[in-house]
């Protein structure tokens, strides 16, 4: 073959590379845009909004009595990591996946308030961690990377490092997640976190079957993207408009709180990440929108 004509072939095979990116890039923008209406909170109007796709490479629903439920978690029909004082007067669920650009914009923007409120008995949230990146894009970083913060739970330290995992997100199309080495390493900035069972959980799998269900039923819940964030059963989505900022959360949970008495603390959330610490601020929350997300 001549040189000119393996170069002609070669020229068109990255022509053809070439085509099938762009037609990828155009199927996510799609499943993207039919996120209108969907349960988001406001500052998913940034973009990078995760809309459910189902994926026949997952594995079936568990029975019950075929999954492993992480200590203090609750297994159920609708699994979940508790977080704060059980008896707190406030509940905040969470539906996130640790792929989801629009999760990691709400944990940046409310973080230092939920910690705040969780801190102070006033606020209990439940994590509910699904896998709806790896269905849409492929892979295996958010089963991956939600099964790795399980094991922590089993450690008492699910809060730090669900942290530090959404502090380290990869962009979306990069599967850096899947990679258990990595969440390994990364474990390895939450004090005492790794040791042989954690290394272990994280290595088989333990609880993936748990991730599995919690996908399934996210599924099932008529939700339809991540993050999905209520307090006490009202979705904040709905609430002023959709401009909804670290500040309203607070005063919505004390306001919900008066007369009623906080919740005895927890254990301290030891190796918590520094963002924590850092003053609430509402700017990512109120971001202007760029065209790929929608105001509910």
């Amino acid at each position: 073959m001549s040189q000119k004509n393996h170069e002609g072939k070669k020229s068109a095979r990255e022509r053809l590379q070439e085509q099938r990116e762009k037609e990828k890039a155009r199927a996510r923008r799609g499943r993207q845009a039919i996120v209108a209406g969907a349960v988001v909170v406001v500052l998913a109007v940034a973009g990078g909004i995760a809309v459910w796709a189902s994926s026949s490479s997952e594995e079936h629903a568990a029975e019950d009595n075929e999954v492993a439920v992480p200590k203090q978690a609750s297994g159920g029909a609708r699994p979940a990591v508790p977080v704060g004082a059980a008896g707190a007067p406030a509940t905040l669920t969470v539906w996130e996946d640790f792929r989801c650009p629009a999760c990691q914009q709400f944990e940046t923007g409310f973080r230092p308030v939920i910690h705040e409120l969780e801190d102070a008995g006033r606020l209990k949230s439940e994590y509910h961690l699904v896998t709806i990146i790896d269905g849409n894009a492929g892979g295996q970083g958010s089963r991956n990377a939600a099964n790795a913060a399980l094991c922590a739970q089993d450690a008492g330290k699910f809060r730090a490092y669900h942290d530090i995992l959404y502090s380290h997100q990869p962009p979306e199309p990069q599967d850096k997640f899947a990679d258990k080495q990595y969440l390994l390493q990364l474990a390895g900035k939450v004090k005492g976190l790794v040791t042989p069972a954690f290394t272990k959980c994280v290595n088989d799998g333990t609880y993936n079957r748990f991730v599995q269900k919690s996908s399934d039923a996210f599924a099932s819940s008529g939700y339809r993207g991540t993050p999905t964030v209520l307090l006490n059963g009202k979705d904040l989505s709905k609430e002023k408009g959709g401009q909804f900022s670290p500040a309203d959360l607070k005063k919505m949970v004390l306001d919900a709180d008066k007369a009623k008495q906080p919740g005895k603390s927890a254990a301290p959330h030891t190796g918590s990440s520094p963002q924590g610490r850092h003053p609430a601020r509402s700017a990512a929350p109120r971001a202007e929108p760029t065209g790929r997300g929608v105001t509910p």
